[in-house]
């Protein structure tokens, strides 16, 4: 029997988290071979995976798989930068988004039972957390669909971000390819918070409102004209916070609606999702 040494029991529980008679008896039927041994411990993947729940995930990167006006996103989370650039890592997290695109799930509920590599999502993350040795969950999803749909990743995965377009009809491939990226870049600098007015929510605008007339009142503005200020800070809200007002990054003569326009008058922006590690 090839001798196991106290280190490498160490590194195996280090790597898996599993108890160390459990390490020392995979080492000893794998003979030492420690991606064997890693191998013999997946059927205690939950268990390994429950006790780093404790820890917070709180590194991670985005993925994004689009085909046929419709796209997901996912922020798959994990303990550290460095596992974040690994890989296996990466790799595993489009494997996600792919897995999602092609089995049409459309609720975040379904994401446990989705299929990556023949494995319920689950087992696979339980293995991969076994794997490298941090815990790791997919911490958003989300589904977009449209008449057009483009992805952007940003800063290596550190922000990702799906646009639908709308008023597509007659425009080329490559022309909404290259306004979509613009739009998604857009929104990942910017941050906008809707596509429109009209679809900020309305407890938004009430905060942005009672903000703005606190800060009038605290400047001693009389009482009757706080609502008109609130409104004209409240445009400014808008045309900061909201896409199709907000100035466009590649011409801030331009509203983005107004570089919609100069691409067809139909253009628009039906929906989009920005997912950023970190952050919102």
């Amino acid at each position: 029997m090839t001798p196991i040494t106290a280190e490498q029991i160490k590194k195996l529980r280090e790597t898996t988290g599993a108890g160390i008679m459990d390490c020392k008896k995979a080492l000893e039927e794998a003979q030492g071979d420690f991606e064997k041994a890693i191998e013999l411990l997946r059927k205690k993947g939950h268990k390994m995976a429950a006790a780093r729940q404790e820890r917070d995930a709180k590194e991670g990167a985005v993925f994004a798989s689009i085909k046929d006006g419709k796209g997901h996103i996912i922020l798959l989370a994990c303990e550290t930068d460095f596992v974040a650039k690994n890989e296996e890592f990466r790799a595993f997290g489009q494997k996600i988004a792919d897995a999602a695109l092609q089995q049409g799930i459309t609720s975040f509920d379904e994401l446990p039972n989705l299929l990556v590599e023949g494995m319920p999502l689950l087992d696979k993350l339980a293995e991969l957390t076994a794997k490298i040795g941090e815990k790791m969950e997919v911490a958003r999803w989300a589904f977009l669909e449209g008449e057009y749909v483009t992805r952007y990743i940003h800063l290596g995965g550190r922000i990702g971000v799906l646009v639908a377009l709308r008023g597509t009809q007659g425009i080329p491939t490559d022309t909404l390819e290259e306004v979509g990226q613009n739009i998604a870049m857009q929104i990942a600098a910017l941050r906008p918070i809707s596509v429109d007015r009209n679809s900020v929510p309305q407890q938004v605008i009430e905060k942005e409102k009672e903000i703005a007339r606190e800060q009038a009142r605290a400047e001693g503005k009389p009482e009757n004209v706080l609502e008109k200020i609130a409104v004209g800070k409240l445009e400014k809200f808008f045309k900061e916070s909201v896409l199709l007002e907000q100035e466009y990054f590649k011409d801030n003569q331009k509203s983005v609606a107004q570089y919609l326009k100069t691409v067809s008058p139909n253009l628009s922006v039906a929906g989009f999702v920005r997912f950023q590690v970190g952050g919102k």
